[in-house]
């Protein structure tokens, strides 16, 4: 089971009994956002791309970031093309709202987007779609074993400057 071996992996870490397994779903960021109790852009969020050969990319963004096709363009040399569901699961070992960077079934390149950065702490799934675990910007750095940051996602600016009282209050 997919969860199973996101514990696994966080156990390295002495983290595994801080993996949270939830009553109700939180396979999506409005979903995980209410289940959790924050506002939705602290949902880090892990989207799959096509990479070059077979092999598939992981961008993690806010909850409230969208992938800017020009700006994904520009970091990586190719359209943004997402992977079907059925991809995801063979690429990442983890079904669609479940999906993370931890324990995953390929070494695959996982990049963070620049989005996640306004904030102390965030909540990434953990391979269910009934499951979160907080972290820091710095533990996920360390956790994702990411490569690097990047700038491919829009939108959140907007919403960062209207919610800056809420994010503020959240731990910002």
């Amino acid at each position: 089971m997919s969860i199973e071996k996101v514990k696994a992996h966080f156990k390295q870490f002495n983290r595994e009994n801080d993996v949270m397994e939830f009553d109700t779903s939180s396979a999506t960021v409005e979903q995980a956002a209410e289940t959790i109790g924050v506002i939705p852009a602290r949902i880090a969020k892990t989207l799959s791309f096509r990479g070059e050969g077979d092999k598939a990319i992981l961008i993690v963004a806010a909850g409230d970031a969208k992938i800017d096709n020009k700006k994904f363009r520009n970091t990586f040399g190719f359209k943004a093309r997402m992977l079907t569901p059925d991809e995801v699961l063979e690429q990442t070992g983890h079904a669609i709202g479940g999906v993370c960077p931890f324990g995953l079934k390929n070494e695959l390149e996982v990049y963070l987007d620049v989005s996640l950065k306004r904030f102390k702490t965030v909540f990434p799934a953990c391979g269910s779609s009934n499951s979160a675990i907080e972290l820091t910007i710095d533990e996920l750095v360390q956790y994702s074993f990411s490569s690097e940051w990047v700038d491919v996602c829009k939108g959140w600016e907007e919403a960062e400057k209207s919610e800056g009282a809420v994010l503020h209050q959240e731990g910002n």
